[in-house]
């Protein structure tokens, strides 16, 4: 069940993620916009579920502060995580468009998440182009890191695959000010690793062990250290753009 409480409202003239260069300014309109758009925030707690497969949901959210996931789950309660999900991550959309979510979304730290209500996406639509634009490069990007994952989960090695995702969570911190030189909160367990990337628990501990014996990581419990970015760039055949400017809402 969702542990969910309403909490103080983060007026948007003071959002942390507006300062940040990785995101994309608002005009004075949009912003306008925007904070009537908002409805509020919320904080999960933990292991807490905001959004849920097979149901819909008349809000969407903003992360604005944490670390939560995306997963679909087989009947017997296997499950494959979609994507992690990180400041400035927009969630919740599937329920503008379909008449139920395809997936769940957990807290995997404390979450705050900005609330939007559904019901006012026809008039970010009809009055925002900018806005629906960004709307759709938002899903484009979804869409995009959707097919890296399915590449890295189909036909990467083990290192490969714990390489690239390692990589790519370091370089999303970066680009959000939350990474310390070359090492990273990292809030996710070994058993999320391997529901991420289809691995055994057991192959993944091995895998982990072994890029830390080629001296290009450190892992530890809620933190990691990229000792050799060069070289597990090279390893996992890297590839993502981290530099270009993103929307966020």
């Amino acid at each position: 069940m969702a542990k969910l409480r309403k909490t103080t409202h983060t007026p948007c003239a003071v959002c942390p993620l507006g300062a940040k260069d990785i995101f994309r300014k608002l005009t004075a309109a949009e912003f306008k916009f925007v904070q009537q758009f908002k409805s509020g925030e919320i904080l999960a707690e933990p292991g807490s579920t905001f959004l849920i497969e097979g149901h819909n949901s008349p809000s969407l959210y903003t992360v604005l502060e944490g670390w939560a996931f995306r997963y679909k789950s087989l009947e017997d309660d296997r499950r494959q995580i979609l994507s992690f999900a990180l400041p400035g991550d927009f969630l919740g959309i599937q329920s503008a468009v379909f008449s139920e979510l395809q997936y769940t979304v957990e807290a995997l730290t404390p979450l705050r998440l900005c609330t939007f209500s559904r019901s006012k996406l026809w008039d970010l639509y009809s009055g925002h182009p900018a806005l629906c634009h960004d709307l759709m490069s938002l899903s484009a990007r979804a869409e995009q890191m959707a097919d890296v994952h399915l590449l890295t989960v189909g036909r990467r090695t083990a290192a490969e695959r714990i390489g690239y995702l390692l990589l790519h969570l370091f370089n999303r911190c970066k680009a959000l000010d939350i990474a310390r030189g070359s090492s990273f909160d990292l809030p996710i367990t070994q058993t999320h690793i391997a529901d991420a990337l289809g691995l055994s628990l057991v192959h993944t501990n091995k895998t982990l062990r072994s890029l830390m014996n080629l001296k290009l990581i450190n892992w530890e419990v809620g933190a990691v250290e990229i000792y050799d970015e060069a070289g597990l760039r090279a390893l996992s055949k890297y590839d993502e753009d981290d530099s270009a400017k993103r929307p966020f809402i």
